[in-house]
């Protein structure tokens, strides 16, 4: 039983720590910069929206008002079979660059992208969530990525707004803060795993349907990695997007964002090995092609990453429960034992107290960590049975703040 405590201790370790630790090391030792310059190329915003009256308006107007020039840019919304006003609001916008295309009958975010794709004008594709406000440069801070010929995909950094003090909301803070260190040294040492989805941009010619199942926002940067490119974190292209206030609403959302993640990895498992047929791949991409792309094409190191920052944390669940469990029934063997066993006690009435705790107030500061971590693994855990079951959910459901 000891041997389980150690090992699932360690795994928790590792991932949560561990990893960032040797990815930021990584960095530090071979890094690689990503040439950034000012560049002016053609680019089309894709919004899709379900039922959105309250805020694409605002979205929309937003991405008109980007800083860049207007004869460059193009806005599509994709109205997923909406019952509201959306696709009303869309027309009444007089400006020749906002188009509108329905998607009838309703069938998801994916399907919704792959439909709208063919229509694009621009060489660059950027994602927006229809109720997202991007900073006036976020569109030029994201292009002049694709300066550098090996670049195919940026996420920006998402910042959550109308924080009231609520559990979630600083949850949610706190989360992204993370998750955007992680992109951080990621995107120095390489490629990013994971990204918004509500401020990115591909290239046009990379960009490849999907099924409509899959989580676009970890399919295609998976299959821009795939095919030899470099997936970048641009922290000066910032978006503002309203935190979920209800702890039910943002476990949902989880459960549905890390279900679709599951089937992704399922999806795309063979970057999750480095085989000799993919070594011969790479000793051929060397005799005609860039060096940058052989250094970026899928690899041990993705792999490595993969499993590290996506696989492994979705499964920290079992960890904790190997942890909790294990050393219940060490609690008599030793001193250490009955430590632990206090301290992992202590977390979780943190996290429990966290969700009454008064809004703003300063225990909700200290307890919002706790009870959103919790939150995170009982979803993965609830995705994981589903995934297990074999459910799928294609259709998207959109946050509401």
């Amino acid at each position: 039983m000891s041997f389980v405590f150690f090992v699932s201790l360690i795994g928790l370790v590792y991932i949560y720590i561990g990893y960032p630790f040797l990815i930021f090391i990584l960095g530090k030792i071979c890094s690689k910069p990503v040439l950034k310059d000012e560049i002016r190329v053609p680019v089309t915003i894709l919004i899709a929206a379900y039922n959105e009256e309250r805020d694409i308006e605002a979205t929309v107007c937003n991405k008109l008002e980007q800083d860049y020039p207007p004869d460059l840019l193009e806005v599509i919304v994709i109205s997923d079979g909406s019952t509201d006003k959306t696709d009303e609001i869309v027309n009444s916008i007089e400006d020749p660059r906002v188009r509108l295309l329905r998607q009838e009958p309703r069938a998801g975010k994916t399907s919704a992208l792959n439909m709208a794709v063919p229509h694009a004008r621009g060489e660059i594709l950027v994602f927006s969530d229809a109720n997202s406000i991007s900073a006036p440069d976020a569109l030029s801070k994201l292009i002049q990525n694709f300066n550098d010929p090996g670049i195919g995909y940026v996420t920006g950094k998402m910042v959550y707004t109308d924080q009231d003090g609520t559990i979630v909301g600083d949850g949610c803070t706190a989360y992204m803060k993370y998750e955007n260190f992680l992109r951080r040294i990621e995107s120095r040492l390489g490629s990013v795993v994971g990204v918004d989805g509500g401020i990115d941009a591909v290239r046009k010619e990379l960009y490849r349907p999907m099924n409509p199942d899959q989580l676009p926002d970890f399919v295609l940067p998976l299959k821009v990695v795939e095919q030899g490119y470099r997936v970048v974190y641009e922290p000066k292209a910032i978006l503002k997007e309203p935190s979920l206030r209800a702890a039910q609403d943002e476990y949902k959302m989880r459960v549905r964002v890390s279900l679709r993640a599951l089937w992704a990895l399922w999806d795309m498992r063979h970057l999750l090995t480095f085989s000799p047929s993919q070594a011969r791949t790479f000793s051929t991409l060397s005799n005609d092609s860039p060096s940058h792309l052989l250094t970026f094409s899928p690899s041990f190191l993705y792999s490595w990453q993969l499993w590290s920052h996506k696989l492994l944390r979705y499964l920290a669940f079992i960890f904790l429960l190997g942890t909790y469990f294990s050393n219940l029934a060490l609690y008599s063997k030793g001193e250490i034992y009955k430590i632990f066993f206090l301290l992992q006690n202590l977390c979780y009435l943190a996290a429990f107290l966290g969700a009454y705790a008064k809004k703003g107030g300063h225990l909700a500061k200290v307890l919002y960590p706790f009870n959103y971590f919790v939150l995170l693994n009982l979803a993965s855990a609830h995705a994981f049975i589903k995934f297990l079951l074999r459910q799928k959910q294609v259709i998207w459901t959109p946050r509401k703040g």
